[in-house]
């Protein structure tokens, strides 16, 4: 846990810093979420895939890792990255160290960086990749660094097949597009008939369960990449069925994209669970989850994000979406009442 590693960031910028996790070089895109806890669910979020995640709080591990925390079953970052990583976690539900559940897994990590200095590069110049190195980095791991792209990141972390999860009186499709496990609980405590699809599935196969509604699960990457074109023309056809449905992250763009809007990437995005969103229709202001790095380019926004004014949310009538998490894992349970509502619309 105490060999030194090194990190290299497109700009040139080197952190020398020591190693804990699995051993060996990776590239990835450079995240930084403020989750001061809720580490596990960052860490087990899919939508991560292709990131280095770095946590801006600067001690991590305490409680120790509890796998029925766990958003899905494996990590979902390429990298992760904390200050002071805890090697004696205290907690009646802990089962190991930080240190060892990543070396489990396979995924490598840095630590004893200035992780408050790499933090403020990457708000001031806007997210960019990054390189961990076992070695002095050199010319070459820059370049490989800068050359990086997050690719077919849906299909990467999407399930295999489809799966009944509960049974219950109203029935929820819900396409995973890297879903984490708290949506589908979501529906679980209020006693619905959940059903997870593949990303790809067609709607004519979604529709043979006779659903009630469909719910869009979070996700990674860009959502205006080509490979997911076959999933906007999905959406389509099952809102021309008039099923009413339920957008939480990459799920709100892609059904934004479906009704003709447009997306952008964001300079450094929004990841933690500290995220202010204001209802532009009460002027309600709740703190929310959030972990995405692109938005959606919107006038008649029904949530906005406090900070930066940039769009949370859209609301069709039938159908609404929402930018942050209210199911909330981990995070403040403000907007659980999304839920709710869907199921009064549906």
């Amino acid at each position: 846990m105490n060999n030194k590693a090194y990190l290299i960031m497109e700009n040139g910028e080197v952190f020398e810093g020591k190693s804990f996790g699995a051993a060996g070089e990776i590239t990835g895109e450079i995240v930084f979420t403020t989750g001061m806890t809720g580490y596990l669910e960052t860490l087990t979020d899919p939508s991560f895939y292709g990131q280095i995640v770095l946590q801006t709080f600067p001690l991590i591990g305490n409680y120790g890792v509890i796998p029925p925390d766990f958003e899905s079953t494996g990590i979902g970052a390429k990298a992760y990255i904390a200050k002071y990583p805890c090697v004696n976690p205290s907690n009646f539900r802990n089962e190991k160290d930080l240190d060892t559940f990543l070396k489990e897994q396979n995924i490598i990590g840095l630590h004893s960086i200035d992780t408050r200095r790499l933090t403020k590069i990457i708000r001031e110049n806007g997210v960019m990749n990054g390189k961990i190195c076992t070695a002095p980095p050199t010319s070459k791991d820059r370049s490989e660094a800068k050359a990086y792209a997050v690719k077919n990141s849906i299909g990467s972390v999407t399930s295999k097949t489809i799966e009944k999860l509960s049974s219950g009186n109203i029935k929820i499709a819900l396409m995973d597009f890297g879903a984490k496990r708290g949506i589908a609980n979501a529906f679980i405590s209020r006693g619905c008939e959940v059903w997870s699809f593949p990303a790809f599935t067609s709607a004519k196969e979604i529709l043979k369960i006779n659903p009630n509604g469909i719910m869009l699960s979070n996700g990674p990457g860009d959502p205006a990449d080509s490979a997911n074109k076959p999933i906007v023309e999905t959406i389509k056809e099952l809102d021309k069925n008039g099923l009413p449905m339920f957008g939480i992250c990459i799920g709100h763009q892609l059904l934004a994209l479906s009704k003709g809007y447009k997306t952008k990437k964001l300079k450094f995005g929004h990841r933690g669970g500290n995220q202010p969103v204001k209802d532009t229709r009460t002027g309600s202001v709740f703190i929310t989850s959030q972990n995405h790095g692109y938005e959606v380019i919107a006038s008649d926004s029904s949530f906005i994000n406090v900070n930066d004014g940039s769009n949370e949310g859209l609301d069709y009538g039938k159908s609404f979406s929402v930018q942050f998490h209210p199911e909330a894992c981990g995070g403040p349970l403000d907007t659980g009442f999304l839920f709710d509502e869907f199921i009064k619309r549906i």
